[in-house]
């Protein structure tokens, strides 16, 4: 891979891994486009693993310029909004936003799955200063385009990949993972999956037989949708259930015992 330039803009220090505080970061990457990710580290943390989350969407996460501008909609995204559950000592988070060329318009689905997104998320990937941690993508929705793709393409330089309310069914004008060869990811792979997800993109049914294979955690219950089917605050984004479905990824990523259910 070519080289990085790296620009930072932070609010922690750079010294080293271990007195890394909150920074977003930003790598020149492709020509003159730029990748720009939020870390959430404790200070003086040793963390086992780092979450490398891809939210859904058109994948905007809209990074401000400064640490203390940041301003997420507390109903938004499930990754986006249950950051802080994933967070802690042996946890941390990097949330990955849209590229500069594609801040506008966001990240198609064709960008998703292609080259130019997995060598954005390989720039990050290598960017990460914790040596000793282990790497895991974590997409929701669309954002599993993504997880997926890179998931593929990095191969070894990712300890394991996450797909959340996986889009497993194509729209008239989207992609999905409907034949994507789930077994060229050479890392472990974990599906999480609402069975009563109602978005027509993202059928229970077609994760359930996923689940035949690879580790599935079904999610039922929760609290009434308050938003539209395919959106954050419903079954979908596992609106009422989100402490608990983000305790099972926690085990499964940190290697200890994981509910197949969480009800």
């Amino acid at each position: 891979m070519k080289s990085l330039g790296i620009l930072i803009l932070t609010t922690g220090f750079l010294a080293s891994a271990a007195t890394f505080a909150d920074q977003i970061v930003t790598l020149k990457t492709r020509g003159d486009s730029t990748q720009s990710y939020l870390l959430l580290a404790d200070t003086g943390v040793t963390p086992k693993a780092v979450a490398v989350m891809f939210p859904g969407g058109q994948g905007q996460v809209r990074l401000p310029a400064e640490l203390s501008q940041l301003d997420f909609n507390p109903r938004g995204n499930f990754l986006i909004r249950t950051r802080e559950m994933f967070r802690d000592r042996e946890l941390i988070v990097a949330i990955i936003d849209a590229p500069s060329d594609h801040q506008q318009a966001g990240m198609d689905d064709g960008f998703r799955v292609g080259r130019e997104h997995s060598d954005d998320v390989a720039a990050v990937v290598k960017d990460l200063r914790f040596p000793s941690a282990k790497v895991f993508l974590v997409g929701t929705s669309r954002g599993t385009l993504s997880a997926a793709h890179a998931g593929r393409a990095l191969s070894s330089a990712v300890d394991g990949v996450v797909l959340t309310s996986t889009v497993l069914f194509s729209g008239r004008r989207g992609m999905s993972l409907s034949g994507f060869d789930f077994g060229a990811i050479k890392a472990p792979l974990l599906f999480v999956h609402h069975a009563q997800d109602a978005c027509r993109v993202c059928p229970y049914n077609a994760a359930e037989s996923l689940g035949r294979t690879y580790p599935l955690i079904t999610v039922r219950g929760g609290k009434p949708a308050e938003s539209e089917e395919c959106e954050p605050l419903s079954a979908h984004g596992y609106y009422g259930k989100e402490a608990e479905t983000v305790s099972a990824i926690k085990n499964w990523i940190l290697g200890r015992p994981y509910p197949k259910a969480v009800e």
